[in-house]
């Protein structure tokens, strides 16, 4: 079952992550993205922290689909087990 949208949380400056959810029918996976990443798919230098919820707006369905296809892999990590994602999941 593939994975629906959730929300964004929020951006975490010290670990380098935007944090957000996916749904697994009513369950709430835990996601985050690190800001390499999406510095990387936008090809932009370091993007400043008032602009990241908005990067994430733009690349969504991007992070959203590469998501999805981490959980359908279940590789999951972490405590609690999520999915986080870097930029050599895009590649």
């Amino acid at each position: 079952m593939a994975l629906t949208r959730g929300a964004y949380q929020s951006f975490d400056d010290d670990r380098g992550v935007v944090r957000f959810s996916m749904k697994n029918a009513e369950v709430e996976v835990a996601c985050a993205i690190s800001t390499s990443a999406m510095d990387d798919l936008e090809k932009s230098s370091r993007t400043k922290p008032e602009q990241r919820e908005e990067q994430f707006m733009r690349l969504r369905d991007r992070i959203e689909d590469s998501a999805n296809k981490k959980f359908e892999k279940n590789e999951f990590e972490g405590t609690p087990r999520g999915i986080i994602l870097r930029s050599v999941d895009f590649r």
